[in-house]
């Protein structure tokens, strides 16, 4: 049976209503991956009856029709009762072990685009004629004071400002909060050398890619203005100097009361959602060391270390290795540190240029051949996260092959090296953990040639007034001490500005698992209450990478602009509630 074969019965079996038959046609091992489109959820079955199971729920609401191949291998277009979608389906022996379904627009909620876009302006003569900056000036007074938005979203990093588009686009009032002076800071108060690590390709935002001339690695100032330009340009409704202090949610009227420092004045916003865009972590993770406040010296997080500047000659430590601390040391050492890692726990190393050549959707090749970003996120959600660890296995033994002469160098300075749970790399480590490795721009070579000293599979006793002391019995002298030690989960953002029952209730963000004390496994189902509803009514989590910023925030915004319009959503597979282990 081919792929067009396939949707055809397919098809045919759901417009009978014969969900048996629907279900045969997938394979003893399947996966159905569904974004928004059936579920008003983002969920992966992985089985027949847990298939059989949402057609016999979700069927007769979502009346799925009109299922039309396109020209692409297994991808197809199809309708719902209320919107329009796309799919993939993967086939072996003639049945299906990976389908996929994505909505895509709502019927008569569509973006206004290309023929359907606004004029701008009224042709002829109107007295107290209402202009583009008397819209805009409107906004900016009355948005927050009075006039209420609609959704709230708190954060206003690369996140917060991709959706913030989607948003807008879609017509839903929307006002995005952020802590700091301009949109990009989050950006700009990095350390200095801070470059993206992965390519441009990868990293467009929503409508706005990068022009065909900009820097295949983005330097951390240039996106921080980028963002900012941006934000302008897509004509957010954006409050800097805003740090959010309190949030309740009142289940009566399906409504929260959120309070605001705007540039030191309380403004009370009473917003019907409220989108925690924060990143993908929480809090910085700093380790509480004996002797730490008898160092006489200067430590701090990683996220507060603004770059090697003045270390020169200076004995600085970084502790971890990841991707911050490798950064951080390389900086320090080219600043003339005298610079040793802490390495507690094997690392996942990849070269960038390694990696760029095995990443053949987001590159300059795949533009050419006519691959977009859409469809290149797309293929990329189309596997299901059950199936990536079989599919980046291959790859990642060509890597160490390639690179064997790199990695035996590293391995005889003492680095320890992991290949990821079973031999998977970075891809399946960053939906699990979201640390646990470095993309190598220098550092490693720097490691690998004894300019960045090395202490592996230690930990730190202590701090005295002047070095950090190991569990081997070895003691450093350190004038700075930087923890890369990471961050918390997400929902910490929960428990500050709501409460610590409710970012209980709602569990733990990221992460591939239910989210409930009894975890199904490390590669069943999705992230962890990303981007989809939590258990806490009217509270959602937006975040990740470029990429999955730009893609995610596409269903994101569905659902949030059915809820404004009053359309039925009930969620299939809602992740139950968490109970604190």
């Amino acid at each position: 049976m081919t792929e067009k074969e396939w949707l055809a019965a397919f098809a045919s079996a759901l417009k009978r209503a014969d969900i048996d038959a629907a279900a045969a046609l997938f394979a003893d091992k399947c996966y159905w991956r569904d974004l928004v489109a059936f579920t008003w959820n983002i969920v992966t079955f992985e089985s027949r009856s847990a298939i059989a199971d949402m057609l016999k729920a979700r069927l007769g609401d979502v009346r799925p029709d009109s299922f039309k191949p396109s020209d692409r291998d297994g991808w197809f277009a199809f309708e719902t009762a209320v919107g329009r979608g796309t799919g993939h389906v993967r086939l072996t022996d003639g049945k299906a072990w990976a389908l996929f379904t994505a909505l895509q627009e709502l019927k008569g909620h569509e973006e206004k685009k290309g023929r359907s876009r606004d004029a701008g302006t009224q042709h002829g003569a109107f007295p107290n004629r209402v202009t583009w900056t008397d819209r805009r000036q409107a906004d900016a007074s009355e948005l927050g004071y009075g006039r209420q938005p609609f959704v709230l979203v708190v954060g206003g990093g690369q996140g917060g400002i991709g959706l913030g588009a989607r948003l807008k686009r879609l017509g839903i009032p929307a006002l995005i909060v952020d802590a700091n002076p301009r949109p990009g800071d989050a950006w700009r108060n990095r350390y200095k050398s801070l470059c993206l690590h992965d390519p441009v390709w990868y990293d467009h935002l929503p409508y706005l890619p990068f022009p065909d001339h900009w820097p295949i690695y983005t330097p951390k100032d240039k996106m921080g203005d980028w963002l900012e330009s941006y934000t302008k340009i897509m004509e957010l409704d954006y409050w800097s100097n805003a740090k959010c202090r309190k949030a309740s949610f009142d289940e009566a009227k399906g409504e929260w009361t959120v309070v605001v420092d705007r540039a030191g004045t309380d403004v009370t916003l009473k917003p019907k959602h409220v989108v925690i865009a924060t990143g993908m972590s929480g809090f910085p993770e700093i380790p509480t060391f004996p002797g730490a406040d008898k160092f006489r010296g200067t430590q701090h997080h990683s996220s507060h270390h603004k770059g090697g500047e003045g270390w020169k000659g200076k004995s600085c430590v970084v502790v971890g290795s990841n991707n911050s601390a490798h950064d951080i040391a390389a900086d320090l050492w080219e600043h003339g540190a005298d610079v040793t890692m802490l390495q507690r726990s094997p690392t996942l190393v990849m070269r960038a240029e390694t990696l760029a050549r095995n990443r053949p959707l987001y590159s300059e090749d795949a533009v050419a051949a006519g691959i977009t970003t859409d469809i290149a996120d797309l293929t990329m959600a189309s596997m299901p996260y059950g199936a990536v660890p079989a599919a980046t296995q291959p790859m990642v033994e060509r890597v160490r092959g390639e690179d064997a002469d790199f990695y035996a160098r590293l391995e005889k300075a003492g680095f320890k090296l992991t290949f990821g749970e079973d031999g998977t790399g970075i891809w399946p480590m960053y939906l699990r953990r979201g640390s646990g490795y470095y993309i190598e721009v220098g550092a490693s070579e720097l490691i690998a040639d004894g300019s960045i000293k090395l202490k592996s599979g230690v930990e730190v006793v202590r701090l005295t007034e002047d070095s950090v002391v190991l569990d081997d019995g070895s003691a450093l002298k350190a004038d700075l001490v930087v923890y890369a030690t990471g961050y918390g989960s997400m929902n910490q953002w929960a428990a500050e500005l709501i409460s610590p029952e409710v970012a209980d209730k709602v569990g733990k963000c990221w992460g591939l698992g239910s989210g409930t004390a009894k975890d199904p496994g490390p590669w069943e189902g999705e992230l962890r209450n990303m981007w989809k509803p939590t258990v806490q009514d009217n509270l959602w989590f937006h975040g990740g990478n470029l990429m999955q910023s730009r893609f995610y925030s596409i269903f994101l915004s569905l659902q949030l602009k059915a809820r404004l319009e009053g359309l039925p959503t009930p969620v299939y597979g809602r992740t139950p509630v968490h109970h604190k282990a």
